[in-house]
């Protein structure tokens, strides 16, 4: 087996520095600092994060992006994909969000349902009997709408990735299937958050394994299972979750990253992974540059030992 570590590359983003989708506080932050703490925590790539944040002059940010040495992969873009009345406006945005990825040279548009009250308040508690879900009518609604979606992202040379979201209607493995049995008709790929996945009710490698044809891109976050499972007693919302540390530093949490890892390298994935932790502005346990080093680190680690136990494996041969 060739170096699985060769074919894989490192990426973080602003949202582990808090900034969320809503101009807020930590919209305050300098972005060339998050930058600059991007690359001191080791990482090679950024996401754009939401559109507003980084400048939107490509040549003032491309300028910035070359002088770091840093890559820019994608933007996550949530938009309400269950009204087709928004229709227009999603694609204007999209539109916008694709002009100027594509001047700085990315491939990918990462898309996501918009989080709705409705949702939010049962996120992670949502009935496995789909009460709370879209109907077949609905679904057959949502793949016309990525489809359109995915053709606006096609003008700038884009592919289109979707991402399963806690607090939006595609967060269990049954929506997450119902959604992409809608876009059978499509060339729309898979973004599987292993963190979101976890808080949804599935299992990263599970999901990466029954979406293999389809995985194209990853978040990378982990869970801590008893703030999880406290949310759940207690009824909280996603952004409440959030504020309690349900994400916690890769490594600390629950999910299984040598078996996840174990995957990848025996389905020869390649490409991009973005180390994240979502957290609330003014509340993360540690500053974020050393979260995003420490999960890294231990990322890397977990590589290491994949690849060694390989070695040793092959010698004996």
């Amino acid at each position: 087996m060739d170096r699985f570590s060769g074919r894989i590359h490192f990426a973080s983003a602003p949202v582990s520095w808090g900034v969320q989708d809503d101009p807020g506080p930590a919209w305050e932050q300098g972005y060339e600092q998050i930058l600059q703490e991007i690359i001191s925590a080791g990482y090679t790539g950024t996401e754009l994060g939401p559109y507003g944040y980084f400048p939107t002059d490509p040549m003032v940010l491309n300028k910035t992006l070359q002088h770091m040495g840093l890559r820019l992969l994608s933007s996550f873009v949530p938009v309400p994909i269950t009204d087709p009345s928004k229709i227009a406006k999603v694609i204007e945005h999209v539109r916008r969000v694709g002009s100027l990825l594509s001047a700085l040279g990315a491939k990918l548009l990462v898309l996501s349902d918009w989080q709705t009250s409705e949702r939010r308040q049962i996120a992670g508690r949502v009935p496995v009997n789909a009460s709370k879900s879209l109907s077949a009518a609905q679904w057959k609604q949502v793949g016309a709408v990525i489809g359109d979606v995915e053709s606006a992202a096609a003008e700038f040379g884009l592919c289109l990735v979707f991402h399963p979201h806690v607090a939006t209607f595609v967060e269990t493995p049954l929506e997450v299937e119902s959604l992409f049995n809608a876009l059978a008709a499509t060339q729309v790929g898979l973004c599987l958050d292993t963190g979101h996945c976890v808080y949804g009710g599935g299992d990263p490698t599970e999901e990466a394994r029954k979406y293999r044809s389809l995985l194209r891109y990853l978040h990378i976050k982990d869970v801590n299972a008893s703030v999880l499972g406290e949310a759940r007693r207690k009824k909280l919302d996603f952004e409440g979750a959030v504020g309690a540390g349900v994400f916690s530093r890769i490594g600390e949490g629950c999910i299984d990253f040598e078996a996840f890892f174990r995957f990848l390298a025996e389905s020869q994935y390649s490409g991009w992974l973005v180390v994240e932790q979502d957290v609330i502005y003014g509340k993360a346990a540690i500053p974020p540059v050393e979260s995003m080093r420490a999960s890294l680190d231990y990322l890397k680690k977990v590589i290491s030992k994949l690849e060694s136990s390989v070695s040793i494996a092959q010698q004996k041969i």
